[in-house]
């Protein structure tokens, strides 16, 4: 109900405003434009060093009943790490910067628009920036031969569900950021999670008590959906993980449009 309250206030034109002041800010320099494309390099080093590199060496992969290049079983999981850190990065370092010291949704606040439009506004950036990387990196999986053009494509809405579900998270957790250096622990538990979820080898390699911790975890869940529609290997268990993002992007975009609502509206 709550939700439904919410959503019907919501101005499709002051959400668009919100998007509208980030684009602007890319005419501020070059130096933006640097942030923005430093963040797609990570996961495609990551792709050609061991997916590609390490992957001669290690042979096929099994997943399934199929049996796959090293190359092809990482390169989705790459792919869903790309949307996961660019919704990241908007939404914790500038989300924050723009809320504590910028002001930036102080001086929103002064028009029409309120806290949730801002949240949804600026998730929505989040995933715009997400969805530049994946795009490239879908480009670059098919160039490579590590997916067929139709899955690759099938493949790419998955990765924009990654980037609002990340990002609305990321707003979420920003909104407790007590200062720059409690960012180190959001950085540990990003690496943690990048390195543990089905990234590198499949889950049942782990005993089963990591195994289950492990599949609670979200980017499990994001490279599990992005690798059964990339290797073109639907299955109604991805409608499971379908299903846990979704929840993740209405948790943690109530909770973040509640949190500025108390933060900046007192």
């Amino acid at each position: 109900m709550m939700t439904t309250m919410i959503a019907a206030r919501v101005s499709p034109g002051r959400v668009g405003a919100v998007i509208s002041r980030n684009l602007g800010a890319l005419r501020s320099g070059p130096a933006y434009w640097l942030v923005l494309v430093s963040g797609f390099f990570e996961p495609l080093l990551y792709l050609l060093s061991i997916g590609v590199g390490v992957g001669a060496l290690v042979g096929d992969m099994r997943v399934g009943d199929r049996s796959l290049p090293y190359a092809t079983f990482v390169a989705p999981a790459m792919l869903a790490v790309a949307a996961m850190s660019g919704a990241l990065a908007e939404t914790t370092y500038n989300f924050f910067f723009k809320m504590k010291y910028q002001k930036t949704f102080d001086a929103i606040l002064a028009t029409p628009v309120r806290p949730f439009e801002i949240a949804l506004g600026e998730l929505s950036w989040a995933m715009i920036r997400g969805s530049l990387y994946t795009g490239v990196f879908v480009i670059i999986m098919v160039a490579l031969g590590l997916a067929s053009p139709l899955w690759a494509l099938a493949a790419f809405p998955a990765t924009m569900l990654v980037g609002l579900a990340f990002g609305s998270i990321g707003m979420a957790v920003s909104t407790l950021m007590r200062g720059w250096q409690d960012f180190d622990l959001l950085a540990t538990g990003q690496f943690a999670l990048f390195l543990f979820s089905g990234t590198f080898s499949p889950v049942g390699d782990y005993p089963v008590a990591i195994e289950v911790l492990i599949q609670a975890t979200p980017l499990y869940h994001a490279v599990e959906l992005v690798r059964g529609l990339a290797i073109g290997a639907p299955s109604w268990g991805l409608l499971v993980h379908t299903a846990y993002l979704g929840a993740m992007v209405l948790a943690g975009l109530l909770f973040a449009a509640g949190r500025l609502q108390r933060v900046l509206c007192v």
